[in-house]
């Protein structure tokens, strides 16, 4: 094996598990997720040659994810609707903290891709405005509105009681 391949099989091996965490968070969907971070370390590996720092590699593998997932959501792959015998208003709620983590899961699915993305790299991945901006291609302003019209949907699709 080449000394590229190592390396690149190494980062693939340490960091693809949490690649896959921030994937869900964004799409809501194990397979989907699974799909979002085989495209982007398969992106990261044409890449990976001209790739002059590493240690800023987590944050490029990150912002590759974030835009494979925001344009396969414009485009309308894996856009589907889950039917359902009712569809409540809002949430149930909840007392026990892995239920309420699986309605703060669900009700992220309904946030818009953009506004889903940046809470995903703001509150998950803790990142700084500045680092979100980069990811996401935009100004520091657009994370701050995105950020705030995000956390805006979640309080109305989650109910007050649930924390």
């Amino acid at each position: 094996m080449k000394d590229r391949d190592r390396a690149f099989a190494d980062y693939f091996a340490s960091r693809s598990g949490a690649m896959r965490s921030t994937a869900y968070l964004l799409c809501g969907d194990w397979h989907r997720a699974e799909d979002l971070v085989q495209t982007a370390f398969v992106k990261l590996y044409r890449a990976w040659n001209r790739i002059g720092g590493h240690h800023t590699l987590d944050a490029y593998t990150r912002r590759i994810l974030v835009r494979t997932f925001l344009d396969e959501t414009r485009r309308g792959f894996f856009h589907r609707e889950r039917p359902t015998a009712e569809h409540p208003d809002r949430p149930e709620a909840v007392t026990h903290t892995v239920e309420d983590r699986l309605v703060v899961l669900r009700a992220l699915v309904d946030v818009a891709p953009r506004q889903r993305a940046a809470l995903v790299l703001r509150f998950w991945e803790d990142m700084s405005v500045e680092d979100t901006a980069r990811a996401l291609d935009c100004s520091v302003g657009t994370v701050k509105s995105q950020t705030a019209r995000g956390l805006d949907t979640l309080r109305h699709l989650i109910p007050a009681n649930t924390y």
